[in-house]
């Protein structure tokens, strides 16, 4: 059983920020982060909330679905970076979107989530015939975890929100999930709290290296050796289920890192960077958010057309990594 997306939308923050304006707190400039990540401007969150930013992007889909949303069976939200740690994001979007006869629970799988998220929502309609609709929403506010002195993962990440509505359908689909919690400390924050309470040198040695606000911190040659390696793997994993070829995919939509990971991806999956979907230039590397909303953008500009086979990659924080392949 495979999946069928009905509805896609997304939100994004009013606030912008381009390159030239990290030159003012920061030794940088806009040819250094162009040539080295592709990125030009980012959204960062201010006011909005993550689970808001979530709600506006799920009503939207909901709408271009055309469902009424007391008939969602499930709302699935992925995120690294809740408003809290309890409420979930998801139960909150299922208030603000009116689908009271939904469950609702969220993921972290990082960058990664929305394809952990639409794995495991394929796999509830399935097993839940009584289930039409899964509302998927994936929200970040990355923003409030950087560390902006640090000129090399400041300026890689923005903040927004998109959202997809499935229902089951009987065209194929085929996924694949991993995780290598090895790399863990490559890529993390801390709780907020928690770091002023673990006294790594007395006390207890964690393993992580010494940073002791709740901001990110990232060892960017280290991920970037397990991206490159990560995005193909998740494919060939997923695809080798079904005998899919790179040659089979109308588009791969990667999750929007860096253009240097996606070039070397493609390349070792032997596929020309015109079948990548790349919206990183204006959106920067929004986590979760990255894959749904370039997949979002994509149809709405009729770049991704009904019938087309679509490759979802994506590798994050964890480590993650995951691939879906299914047709839109």
């Amino acid at each position: 059983m495979g999946i069928k997306i009905l509805g896609t939308g997304c939100y994004l923050p009013d606030q912008k920020l381009t390159n030239n304006d990290f030159t003012k707190f920061v030794d940088t400039n806009d040819e250094w982060i162009r040539t080295r990540t592709g990125i030009a401007e980012r959204r960062m969150a201010g006011w909005e909330p993550v689970w808001y930013m979530g709600s506006e992007a799920a009503r939207q889909a909901i709408a271009q679905a055309g469902i009424a949303p007391e008939d969602i069976g499930l709302v699935i939200a992925a995120s690294a970076t809740n408003d809290f740690h309890t409420p979930s994001i998801a139960c909150l979007v299922q208030h603000e979107t009116g689908a009271v006869n939904a469950a609702a629970f969220d993921v972290n799988a990082a960058c990664s989530g929305f394809v952990y998220a639409l794995d495991t929502a394929r796999r509830f309609l399935e097993t839940d015939t009584g289930m039409k609709y899964v509302l998927i929403v994936a929200a970040e506010a990355l923003s409030r975890f950087l560390d902006f002195g640090d000129r090399s993962s400041c300026i890689l990440f923005g903040d927004g929100a998109a959202a997809a509505v499935i229902e089951r359908s009987d065209k194929p689909f085929t996924s694949a999930l991993g995780a290598d919690g090895s790399g863990g400390r490559l890529l993390y924050a801390r709780s907020v709290g928690v770091a002023e309470e673990i006294k790594v040198e007395h006390e207890f040695d964690d393993g992580f290296p010494e940073k002791r606000l709740h901001k990110l911190y990232q060892d960017g040659r280290e991920v970037y050796k397990f991206a490159t390696k990560a995005l193909p793997k998740a494919f060939h994993l997923a695809a080798d289920k079904a005998g899919i070829t790179p040659e089979d995919i109308d588009w791969f939509v990667p999750h929007q890192a860096n253009i240097r990971i996606i070039e070397t991806a493609a390349k070792n999956l032997g596929a020309p960077m015109e079948k990548f979907i790349v919206t990183l230039d204006h959106y920067g590397n929004t986590s979760s958010v990255s894959i749904p909303l370039a997949l979002h953008e994509s149809i709405e500009k009729g770049v991704i057309k009904r019938g087309q086979k679509l490759a979802l990659i994506g590798f994050g924080a964890g480590l993650t990594y995951a691939g879906a392949i299914f047709e839109y």
